[in-house]
């Protein structure tokens, strides 16, 4: 029996495993298994690859994308420029060797890229973890100028939420939570950015897939702004894991 699996804390209302499970069903990929396999430390890690010797493979969500990293032999790809990883191969041929990937930008990108229009050429990322260095990876590479928003600001084109203005708002029109608020079941959050300036040229980006439509995008929505939930991306990046861990 092929394992695969979710690390993370915590993990009561993750999109994998239910995402991996129709997955194997619906296309007919027998004896393989998909579980959720919650840490409270990112230590237990090395225990759990020897416990499961049939773990073949990991997915990385909150909050150890980038805490992983000393856990692994190598890192490829884009895991190796942003330093942040949500994808593991575990390799036990000779041993077992763990190789990080990033599946996130290619997620991102593949739904970002249809939604774009001409005055998308600045960006705002609401939060500074590991996806959002997936996020501003992918928006350098579309030639989009980045600012990150964030309640304890660090280094060049970062600011608080409460040094968010309307001109701001009028310049940069692409806007993209990266944060956890608003997710299932803390529904009545949302990241604290002015929301009467938005406009219908504006396009909200939430990472968030649960609930369906958060406040964030809800506000946004009042506005006339595009909005759009983290579900496509969701999907893409993890096909895109799949086949790296299909891969030979």
């Amino acid at each position: 029996m092929r394992k695969f699996g979710l690390i993370g804390y915590p993990l009561s209302h993750s999109f994998s495993k239910s995402y991996f499970t129709d997955k194997f069903s619906r296309e007919g990929i027998k004896d393989v298994v998909y579980e959720n396999y919650p840490l409270e430390s990112i230590r237990e890690l090395p225990e759990l690859i020897r416990s499961v010797p049939d773990l073949e493979g990991l997915n990385v969500t909150i909050p150890y994308k980038e805490k992983v990293i000393p856990f692994l032999n190598d890192l490829a790809g884009e895991a190796k420029v942003i330093n942040a990883v949500n994808t593991i191969k575990i390799i036990r041929t000779d041993g077992i060797r763990l190789t990080g990937y990033n599946t996130d930008v290619w997620g991102f990108e593949t739904s970002l890229r249809p939604l774009l229009k001409p005055w998308h050429t600045f960006a705002l990322i609401l939060g500074t973890g590991g996806a959002a260095k997936a996020i501003e990876y992918v928006l350098k590479k579309l030639d989009i100028e980045v600012w990150f928003v964030s309640r304890h600001p660090r280094g060049n084109r970062a600011i608080r939420y409460d040094e968010l203005t309307g001109l701001m708002l009028q310049r940069i029109k692409l806007i993209i939570n990266t944060t956890p608020l608003g997710m299932y079941p803390d529904t009545d959050t949302c990241p604290d950015i002015p929301y009467r300036f938005l406009t219908s040229d504006h396009l909200l980006y939430d990472l968030v897939y649960n609930p369906e439509e958060t406040l964030f995008m809800k506000l946004g929505k009042e506005r006339k702004a595009t909005v759009v939930n983290g579900l496509q991306m969701l999907e893409q990046q993890a096909e895109k894991a799949w086949e790296i861990w299909n891969d030979e």
